[in-house]
C-alpha cells in the first residue's frame, strides 16, 4: 500500500500525517485546535449529551490508493461491512467483521472494525458511526480500504486483515503552543500521563488540578498489546509536544490527548473542551444510575 507522509504548518500549528491518499479537512481558521467535543457551563447541565456535530467533528481520514471495480463482489462486501458497522453500533460500542458475500473469492474478503469513544451513550455511538460511515463512503469512494477518525468514533476497513494485529504506526500529531511551564505544571502533566500509562481498561481518563488527559485503544487488541500501544503514544506525546499546553498523538490503533488548563482554544478564544467537567460528567451521571 502506497504511503504518503505530509507535514503541514498552519498558524504556528504543526500537523503530521502518514496515510494513503490523505485528505486534509481541518478547519482553516483554527490556530490551536481542530477538535470540538462539548462544554457544559454549569452543574445543572452536566448530564446533557454532547452534540451530534461535536461528536462527528473530523480529525483525520485516509484511503487506499487502489480502487475496486463497481459491480464486483468486493463492492458488495464493502457496502455490507459499512452497513454492519451502523447496525451493530445500535447495541455495542465496538465490533469487528470479516465479510464475504456469496460468490466472493478470497481476494474479495473485506475486514473492518468500528469503535466509539468510551464515554458515549449507545445512541450517540450509533449516530457517530452512521456519520463516520457516510463520510468514509464519500471520502474513500471505490477505495479498497479506508479509515476515518471522528471526535467520537473510529471506523476502518481493508482487503488485508488487520484485526487483532497491533499497530503502533504514526498517524497524526497535534501540539498546542509551547510555553515556559512552571516545574510543578510539568510534574502534574507527566504524573497524569504516567497514571494513564500505568494500566487500565481500553478507555482511560485522568486529571490533576489544571491538567487532564484521555487515552484509548481499539478493543481487538489484547490487554498487553493495548498497554504497549498506549505506552508508545504517551511517551511520544510527552517527548514530541514537549512543553506545549496541549497535545494529541494518534497511532494506528490507539491515541492519547492531554490539555493543561483544561481547554483548547480557537482563534476567537471560544472554549472547546474542559476535561474536568468531562470527568465530573462521568461521575455524576454514573451516580445517577443508582
Amino acid at each position: 500500500m502506497l504511503q504518503l507522509h505530509i507535514c503541514m504548518t498552519h498558524n504556528h500549528k504543526s500537523l503530521s500525517l502518514s496515510l494513503s491518499r490523505v485528505v486534509d479537512m481541518f478547519a482553516p481558521t483554527s490556530s490551536s485546535s481542530y477538535f470540538s467535543i462539548f462544554f457544559l457551563p454549569t452543574i445543572l447541565f452536566i448530564c446533557i449529551n454532547p452534540s451530534e456535530s461535536s461528536i462527528q467533528s473530523f480529525i483525520y481520514g485516509g484511503c487506499s490508493h487502489i480502487n475496486y471495480a463497481p459491480g464486483t463482489p468486493y463492492e458488495s462486501n464493502v457496502n455490507s461491512i459499512l452497513t454492519s458497522f451502523v447496525n451493530s453500533a445500535s447495541s455495542t460500542s465496538f465490533n469487528n467483521f470479516k465479510i464475504s458475500v456469496p460468490g466472493s473469492t478470497q481476494s474479495d474478503v473485506v475486514y473492518g472494525l468500528f469503535q466509539c469513544r468510551g464515554d458515549l451513550t449507545t445512541s450517540d455511538c450509533r449516530d457517530c458511526i452512521a456519520g463516520a460511515v457516510s463520510q468514509l463512503g464519500s471520502l474513500c469512494r471505490d477505495s479498497t480500504g479506508g479509515a476515518l477518525q471522528l471526535e467520537g468514533c473510529f471506523v476502518k476497513y481493508d482487503n488485508i486483515s488487520f484485526l487483532g494485529v497491533e499497530d503502533k504506526s504514526f498517524v497524526l500529531k497535534k501540539c498546542g503552543p509551547s510555553v515556559s511551564y512552571a516545574s510543578d505544571e510539568l510534574i502534574r502533566r507527566d504524573a497524569v500521563l504516567g497514571y494513564l500509562m500505568a494500566g487500565g481498561d481500553y478507555f482511560r481518563v485522568g486529571g490533576s488540578w489544571d491538567v487532564q488527559a484521555v487515552a484509548q485503544c481499539t478493543q481487538d487488541l489484547s490487554g498487553g498489546e493495548c498497554q504497549d500501544c498506549l505506552s508508545e503514544a504517551i511517551g511520544r506525546v510527552k517527548s514530541e509536544c514537549g512543553s506545549s499546553t496541549w497535545g494529541d498523538m494518534f497511532l494506528g490503533k490507539c491515541y492519547t490527548r492531554y490539555t493543561e488548563h483544561g481547554v483548547h482554544l480557537k482563534n476567537n478564544g471560544e472554549l472547546m473542551f474542559d476535561y474536568r467537567i468531562y470527568i465530573w460528567w462521568l461521575i455524576i451521571c454514573g451516580l445517577a444510575l443508582f
